[in-house]
């Protein structure tokens, strides 16, 4: 009996679900998403005295990675906000080299060694200290 309701409840379902794609269901007329949007037309642009390009000449979009990475980091040639330079001048930034970044690490920088707890207490995890231990020095 118990193979005989399953039987029964599974061919049940399927006449059910088979009703489903009928011409109520999934069939609706809706309209098409793709077909709403038009495209633009093509236009010829007016500037007609462009020049083609030379053999092996560099593309002017294509940008050098090197040049991109100097910009980022040292700030290219983009002028300054108000803001940024009042707090430069008030921080003496008139007084700082343009080439500051690269002339930190030339070997003719004058560095004070702070010994080696300066580079631990920079070193040392984040945290609130509950787990900190002391070592004595050997």
């Amino acid at each position: 009996m118990r193979k005989f309701s399953a039987v029964v409840t599974g061919l049940g379902l399927t006449v059910l679900l088979s009703a489903c794609g009928g011409g109520s269901g999934l069939n609706r007329a809706r309209p098409d998403e793709f077909a709403v949007a038009r495209q633009a037309p093509l236009v010829v642009p007016p500037d007609y005295a462009l020049v083609p390009p030379r053999p092996g000449a560099a593309r002017p979009q294509d940008n050098n990675p090197n040049v991109l990475a100097l910009d980022a980091l040292f700030g290219g040639t983009a002028a300054r906000s108000a803001t940024e330079a009042s707090v430069l001048q008030d921080a003496g930034g008139d007084s700082i080299t343009p080439g500051v970044r690269s002339e930190v690490g030339d070997p003719k920088t004058v560095v004070v060694d702070k010994g080696s707890t300066t580079r631990d207490i920079v070193a040392a995890p984040e945290g609130d200290g509950q787990n900190a231990t002391t070592r004595t020095p050997k």
